[in-house]
């Protein structure tokens, strides 16, 4: 386990992910809604994330992490993505109901735990979003992906990744049964899916269309 407390952990995990999936970097400002807390209490953080030589962040500009964040991150990722492939898995949960209960637990289970799961699991690659799930040794695999709006009209891909930040979203799709390693035929998902589907589904293409 983690000898930092919760809330860096927290802060540096969303860091991370943030630039996961795309390329800009996140602000103070952007952090703070993004954990939903007023920008000056993230400035502190951000503070002492860098003093802990976690981050680093130039005045009014971006929050970066420097590699013992980065390592931070990815064992903390590591963590909530098992945790989460374990709960789908093991006990029933929907693929819109594991985040916050992976927030709680991925504090609290010990290192041998953890890798007993991740045994038990087969070492699972992603989570039930499609995010990468990090190695022990912080390794990440992660496939060549475009967002679903960005593909071309006529495209047949597999669904790689679906953002997990909208549990309404998540049941929506699976309404629809568009899941992780569903196939789909971009012009058809942009009649009939809104924008925030749209920017929260990654695909990989099998069959572009014809020129």
């Amino acid at each position: 386990m983690s000898s930092y407390p919760t809330a860096i952990e927290d802060y540096v995990k969303v860091i991370y992910a943030h630039t996961e999936w795309q390329p800009e970097p996140i602000t103070t400002n952007a952090l703070a809604a993004r954990l939903g807390l007023a920008a000056s209490s993230v400035t502190e953080m951000v503070k002492k994330l860098v003093v802990q030589g976690l981050a680093e962040h130039e005045r009014y500009g971006n929050v970066t992490l420097t590699r013992e964040g980065t390592n931070l991150a990815l064992r903390m990722l590591r963590r909530h993505r098992i945790i989460e492939t374990w709960l789908v898995q093991t006990y029933g949960y929907r693929w819109d109901e594991v985040h916050d209960e992976a927030e709680v637990l991925e504090h609290a289970l010990s290192d041998r735990l953890l890798d007993a799961i991740d045994e038990q699991l087969g070492h699972p690659t992603c989570d039930p979003h499609g995010d990468p799930i990090p190695t022990r040794y912080g390794h990440v695999s992660k496939p060549d992906a475009v967002l679903l709006r960005d593909a071309p009209a006529g495209t047949i891909g597999t669904v790689v990744r679906v953002s997990d930040r909208d549990p309404h979203l998540l049941r929506h799709l699976e309404a629809e049964a568009i899941m992780v390693h569903s196939t789909v035929i971009v012009s058809d998902a942009q009649r009939t899916l809104g924008d925030a589907a749209l920017g929260a589904i990654w695909i990989s293409p099998v069959e572009l269309p014809a020129q």
